[in-house]
């Protein structure tokens, strides 16, 4: 192309190879893979092959112009969310009807109270945050993959984005999300086991029905820290009882809480397909009682995610603990259980005759992913234990296929049963290098076409274009966003096809995204600013409901934002007031709150499972004297719920003449 070529022709462009057919009176151009760096839309089709109409001549004109590249007409890489009419779908990129829709894995039932239909209930997402601390084998030493730049590394950075707005979120919106990273910051850990040693609480089994060792094998704590390759989850077995139409048995874990704090709580169980759907487990923590369904079907053997919590210290057999009941819709079926886990700990995996002496939650994909029980050959253990490098950024990908099983199971064997979670999609969330004077680097976004044996469709015949579709939504949903809030020069960088292994390993929609240089000082700006991160967390869930939404053919519904001027005041000395505004977002019409969830909190316990509220002013009755109680909000939707709100507390004071009234006047952060 010559470098003064007007329109939408990105730089390096250039026309392959062309074929005329005189028999048919076509033509046929094929241009190179950078010309597929843009994003195609229904009105910048005609353009384009107006501006080539242009330049071929007049003997040309008369000739069927097809323009391709990735071997596709270029109409085909437009992705069906943007087409205009639905009967121009193209079905191939769409996943096929399944026969029998599967639970999902765990339901939180306080929350059932409000579902969220037009959101993301009963999906499941698999996404990480970049890299880690590993180790080097070459330098022998553990050590950060990237280097240290603007207060941060790249290790680190994506995590801020992550774990506290990202995966809350998807979440909120009714998925369930898997990381293959530890996701919980504390670093105290307590592990409840049936099998010995027991260092850190008591395993009880109580009721009338007997529960029985089951016959594979289950987790058991062994002697951390662990060697390469050694799998907890194979050195000791699980329990085993039938279920029941009441509760008849039931399993209870009760820790010694190293230290009050809020404790990610994860439950594990063998999981076979006469196990119950509808495993009824219950949370005891300071805050009150939350109750969970979990499809014991698939998931097992390894550490399930139920929620964070807050817990006081010690042994409270009545206020910190987790019970499995046998009661289930479908008596006669099997309930197993097996290790119970509270906090992420500190890494424990032995490299190079040490320990990182890092927080499990900083150490990469691959030693997480041998805590979590997966199978070493297939996932993590990739290289022969010549580099934990290779090995960490090529077990996320695997991670996913193991997670979802045959036909889509790890590369190596894909007809392995894994897991058998139906995974919808995958995000690798990165930030790149680059140097930019006194502007920005931008979004690149990567994905594949060809898998591991250049086939392009996934195992069950679905075109792997979906990867194409979920990275342009997605780029196009973070550049628009920031344009429209932050910086109206924002670079949108290639939407590149590529054989990156976080963007071809996985069997299902899958891409890369590489937000922002963390090189860059005008990137660092804006990556720094955790209002920043909360956007671009809301641009990257939006991306991904809109692109699972075209792809099951639903109507989506975006959750709302967190609530704002809320006030708390007495109406007497035993009454409290609370009122608040909703906030629409002008971004999305459909992010309207139409209910609001309170949650109250008591002293310094835990918050209760909140009370759903129609207005946007409610009173709570009875209050005691000397007590503090403190109040957030969330508004919901049928797309799910938003953040919560800034908490307010009062606390009514017999002895006090003169009232305090607290302002929070702080609106703004520095960039």
């Amino acid at each position: 192309m010559s470098p003064n070529f007007q329109g939408p022709i990105p730089i390096n462009s250039k026309v392959d190879s062309a074929r005329i057919d005189l028999e048919n009176n076509s033509l046929n151009i094929y241009l190179s893979k950078r010309f597929s760096h843009q994003p195609f839309r229904p009105k910048k089709i005609d353009p384009i092959y107006d501006m080539f109409k242009k330049y071929m001549g007049r003997k040309l004109r008369k000739f069927d112009l097809t323009l391709f590249t990735l071997n596709e007409p270029i109409q085909n890489l437009i992705p069906n969310y943007y087409r205009i009419d639905t009967t121009d779908y193209d079905w191939k990129r769409m996943p096929k009807p399944v026969e029998k829709v599967v639970p999902p894995i765990i339901q939180r039932l306080d929350k059932n109270t409000w579902q969220p239909s037009n959101g993301l209930f009963n999906r499941n997402i698999a996404l990480w945050h970049s890299h880690g601390f590993y180790y080097s084998h070459e330098k022998d030493r553990w050590e950060w993959m990237r280097p240290r730049l603007f207060n941060t590394v790249e290790d680190l950075l994506p995590m801020s984005f992550v774990i506290p707005y990202l995966v809350p979120m998807l979440e909120n919106a009714g998925a369930n999300v898997f990381l293959p990273r530890e996701r919980d910051l504390q670093t105290k850990m307590m592990i409840i086991d049936n099998d010995p040693p027991l260092f850190d609480g008591e395993y009880r089994e109580i009721g009338i029905k007997k529960w029985q060792t089951g016959k594979d094998a289950g987790f058991a704590i062994g002697k951390p820290p662990y060697p390469a390759n050694f799998n907890p989850f194979l050195q000791g077995s699980y329990r085993s009882c039938l279920s029941d139409t009441t509760n008849s048995a039931q399993v209870e874990w009760i820790p010694n809480i190293a230290e009050a704090g809020i404790y990610g709580v994860y439950i594990s169980y063998h999981h076979s397909i006469e196990n119950v759907p509808d495993a009824h487990y219950m949370v005891y923590h300071s805050g009150g009682e939350t109750e969970f369904l979990v499809n014991q079907r698939i998931g097992g053997s390894t550490w399930l995610y139920l929620g964070q919590f807050k817990f006081e210290k010690g042994f409270n057999p009545e206020s910190g603990k987790v019970v499995l009941m046998n009661q289930s819709d479908y008596a006669g079926k099997i309930v197993t259980a097996d290790a119970v886990r509270f906090g992420g700990g500190m890494g424990d995996i032995v490299r190079g005759g040490t320990v990182s002496g890092y927080p499990r939650f900083a150490e990469g994909a691959r030693y997480y992913l041998q805590f979590a029980g997966m199978p070493d050959t297939l996932v993590y253990h990739l290289n022969k234990d010549t580099t934990d490098y290779n090995d960490d950024y090529q077990s996320r990908g695997e991670y996913v296929n193991y997670l979802k099983g045959r036909p889509f199971g790890p590369n190596k064997n894909r007809d392995v049963a894994g897991l058998g979670i139906p995974i919808d999609l995958s995000l690798a969330f990165h930030t790149d290098a680059g140097i930019a004077m006194d502007s920005t680097i931008g979004t690149l976004m990567i994905y594949s076409i060809m898998d591991a044996e250049t086939l392009d469709v996934f195992p069950d015949g679905m075109s792997r274009l979906a990867n194409r579709d979920l990275g342009d939504i997605m780029q196009t949903q973070i550049v628009d966003d920031i344009r429209l809030k932050y910086r109206t020069d924002w670079t949108r960088r290639a939407l590149r096809d590529a054989d990156y292994s976080e963007a071809w390993r996985p069997n299902v929609p899958a891409c890369l995204l590489e937000l922002l240089s963390h090189q860059n000082f005008t990137d660092m700006k804006y990556a720094l600013s955790p209002h920043f991160r909360f956007d671009i967390s809301r641009s990257i869930y939006k991306g991904m409901l809109k692109f699972l939404a075209t792809q099951h053919q639903l109507k989506y519904v975006v959750q709302p934002l967190p609530i704002s001027h809320f006030q708390a005041f007495f109406s007497d000395s035993a009454e409290v007031s609370l009122r608040w505004q909703p906030v629409l977002d002008p971004l999305e019409p459909t992010a309207v709150p139409e209910k609001y969830i309170v949650y109250t909190r008591i002293e310094d316990r835990g918050f209760d499972n909140g009370t759903l509220v129609d207005g946007t002013q409610w009173k709570l009755t009875g209050l005691a004297s000397n007590v503090i109680y403190s109040f957030k909000i969330t508004a919901v939707n049928r797309g799910g719920e938003s953040f919560p709100s800034e908490i307010l507390s009062i606390c009514w004071i017999d002895t006090s003449l003169s009232p305090v009234m607290i302002i929070n006047g702080f609106d703004r952060i520095a960039p």
